[in-house]
């Protein structure tokens, strides 16, 4: 007789018995432990590189590889728990920094980088350096000052550069040699550090980097950050009044930037400004440097509508200008650009004829069929990119994403079924990632000449619910919306309480046809609630003018929230009691729900915010000037966009409807002003709510206790707010 352990996933990925889904959605990350991810193929197309735990419970990443030379063996290229020997993991405040802004909640190897013939890796561990030799299967401490941050081997090989201290350094791939390229000068230890990305370039740019090899291996682009002029923040936890505040330099909209400069620092000991008009374009927005061009830089103006593409003399750091755009709202920056073609031309992309197009040095690739997302990669033969469906498409596609061959001859398409696809192309061998409504996780196949020859196996465990979810688009401005009911529903059960579920904001795509981004969703749905998830205005894969309409009035993007429940409504196709409606959401979609209970309580009668933006003023320069513009400017356009002011509560509507707020308060990204300047306005006005304050918690909120208990604290509040 055998029994079965509640707490231990069974053999074949799915839940244990008895255990909730709160519960398993918080101890797998969402589900997303296990599965493969961050590949990196070798350029003669003989291996791929890639990150996975053991299991989908497994928070710690080990570096794999798989050998498509030897039958496609799998094999560990670097176990952090070997090299650690068994000890537990320690971060350094920087280190934890970088992963806040990246939303990388894992542990172990979470970030590695290889050279030029992806034969050897580099990653650090615990803020200790170390090397993989990824074709022999072998990896090894080298010695290096600590704390070690985002190790790069040169491409050649020879050499790994890596951050320590705010110091650039440089050691030998055999671990001799290390030495200071560039460090922080005398009196400036506190502000300056060479080598890593300020703020707003890692939250608001995705520009996570701050120094870039040679091709030739012989010199390196790093950036110099002095944030002595930002504005000091501090954080403190007062649960724990015997610890000192964090402080932080954070550059709140309308204040100062870091001064950001970039430097060519040779192994000989060289060193070389770089030169461009730092005054008039002072954001450094992307870096890329081949073998195929001159160093190129991406800068920007401070309100983002100006920008220029820069090719860098590394002999004596002038710069030459390649391309210069100009936007009415805004430039959007993208993964994969600019970049050079093997041929020379400058391959970028950009918002053409109301289309966002490919564009191959002057000529566009593209037209309106697709809206281009991003570029994965330039060959001679072709450009393989990321794509949505333009305005010009056979069909809308809703929630789809495709990756596509492009070059002077025509478009075609190499991801198949329909859902969000991506992919890593290098040596004729293209991994290919597919998610699915019709399957949980993601599928990776490794093709080659278009054939698959492997897949990589994921060790995610498979969720215990598989949402139902109807796809459709809502009122005249064709809203791409999910409608997820709960799984036993049936037609006589008769109308249901709604739960709007949206980010709704900039850069967040909730509307995909993914099994995995409804999951959540899908168990508020089977908690008695109608659930849409809407994509209104502003949010990102459907053209230009979509995303730019919300240029000086972010308002509109609760409207189409409204617009999109009543437009289902109406179809009589859904079971919507517009009697019993909530809203829930976190950052923006915080600061939606938030804004949804206090300007629309006609439509509204709940709502839980979760870490919400509420003084835009307190939010990031790059972030919120590009939408809202300089609030010494335009204080009244920040007013009317914010939920609060200095003098309460901004255009806040009767009657009160009740409102849970969520905030950690160790969140550095959005503080916790927010929330309580929030709370406070309410008190003043005597609308009772609730908050909840989470010691210790950051903006990620990857604590396993807190993601599960967030979950059944909402259905509670939500549940009681509707009085169900």
């Amino acid at each position: 007789m055998t029994s079965e352990n509640p707490g231990i996933p069974r053999p074949d990925g799915s839940p244990a018995r008895g255990v909730s889904f709160p519960r398993e959605n918080a101890r797998t990350r969402r589900f997303t432990l296990g599965a493969p991810r961050a590949f990196t193929v070798a350029p003669d197309g003989s291996r791929v590189v890639f990150l996975r735990s053991s299991s989908g419970t497994d928070p710690v990443s080990g570096l794999w590889v798989l050998d498509l030379t030897d039958g496609a063996a799998e094999r560990v290229a670097a176990d952090p728990g070997v090299l650690l020997g068994g000890a537990a993991e320690r971060l350094s405040p920087r280190e934890r920094a970088r992963r806040e802004r990246s939303r990388e909640s894992g542990a172990g190897i979470v970030e590695y980088a290889t050279d030029a013939a992806v034969e050897l890796a580099a990653f650090a561990l615990s803020g200790r350096l170390f090397t993989a030799e990824l074709r022999a299967g072998t990896a090894r401490q080298l010695p290096a000052r600590g704390p070690v941050i985002d190790p790069r081997p040169s491409p050649d090989g020879r050499h790994v550069a890596y951050v320590s201290g705010g110091a650039l350094r440089v050691t030998g791939a055999d671990g001799e040699g290390d030495r200071a390229l560039a460090e922080p000068e005398p009196g400036h230890a506190a502000t300056v550090t060479y080598g890593l990305a300020e703020h707003v370039a890692a939250e608001s740019m995705a520009r996570h980097r701050g120094f870039w090899w040679s091709p030739e291996s012989d010199r390196l682009l790093v950036a110099r950050v002095d944030d002595a002029p930002v504005r000091r923040w501090w954080i403190a936890d007062p649960a724990h009044p015997d610890r000192e505040p964090t402080k932080v330099a954070y550059p709140a909209a309308g204040t100062a930037n870091a001064d950001v400069r970039l430097f060519v620092l040779g192994l000989d000991g060289s060193r070389v400004e770089v030169a461009w008009d730092r005054a008039r374009l002072p954001y450094l927005a992307r870096v890329h440097w081949s073998a195929d061009g001159a160093p190129l830089l991406l800068v920007q103006s401070r309100d983002q509508r100006s920008q220029s593409y820069l090719a860098v003399n590394p002999e004596d750091g002038s710069t030459r200008m390649v391309h210069a755009e100009d936007d009415a709202e805004w430039l959007e920056l993208f993964p994969g650009v600019p970049c050079w073609s093997p041929s020379g031309k400058l391959v970028r992309i950009v918002d053409e004829g109301g289309a966002r197009v490919l564009a191959w040095g002057e000529r566009p690739l593209t037209g309106a069929q697709l809206h281009v997302r991003a570029v994965l990669d330039v060959t001679e033969e072709d450009i393989l990119v990321a794509a949505s469906a333009g305005a010009a498409a056979a069909g809308p596609e809703v929630g789809e994403v495709h990756v596509y061959r492009v070059n002077e001859l025509g478009v075609e398409r190499l991801s198949r079924e329909p859902g969000v696809h991506s992919a890593v192309r290098a040596g004729g061998v293209t991994v290919l990632v597919s998610a699915t409504l019709d399957r949980p996780g993601a599928r990776v196949q490794v093709l080659r000449a278009g054939k698959q020859v492997a897949t990589v196996a994921s060790y995610a465990q498979r969720p215990g619910l598989t949402p139902r979810v109807t796809l459709a688009e809502g009122g005249t401005r064709r809203i791409p919306c999910a409608v997820l009911l709960p799984r036993e529903y049936k037609a006589a059960d008769g109308p249901l309480p709604v739960l709007l579920d949206p980010y709704g904001g900039p850069h967040g795509q909730r509307v995909q046809r993914a099994q995995g981004v409804f999951l959540t969703s899908q168990w508020f749905a089977d908690q008695g609630f109608a659930v849409i998830v809407a994509d209104g205005r502003g949010t990102p894969g459907r053209s230009p003018a979509w995303e730019k309409a919300i240029k000086n009035d972010l308002t509109v993007t609760l409207d189409d929230q409204v617009d999109a429940l009543h437009s289902l409504a109406a179809t009589g196709e859904y079971p919507l009691d517009l009697g019993r409606v909530a809203i829930r959401g976190s950052s923006y979609g915080g600061y939606l729900a938030a804004m949804a209970a206090l300007r629309r309580p006609d439509v509204f009668h709940a709502a839980v915010a979760v870490a919400p933006v509420t003084d835009l003023r307190l939010y990031d320069t790059h972030y919120e000037e590009r939408y809202l513009g300089d609030p010494a400017r335009s204080p009244q356009t920040y007013r009317h966009n914010s939920l609060v002011w200095d003098d309460g509560l901004v255009e806040a509507a009767g009657p009160h409807r009740p409102m849970l707020i969520v905030h950690g308060l160790a969140d550095d990204n959005v503080v916790v002003a927010h929330s309580l300047r929030l709370s406070s306005a309410l008190l003043a006005e005597g609308r009772p709510h609730e908050v909840l304050p989470l010691s210790g918690v950051t903006h990620l909120m990857g604590q396993e206790q807190v993601a599960e208990n967030l979950l059944l604290l909402q259905v509670d509040f939500l549940k009681r707010s509707l009085g169900l």
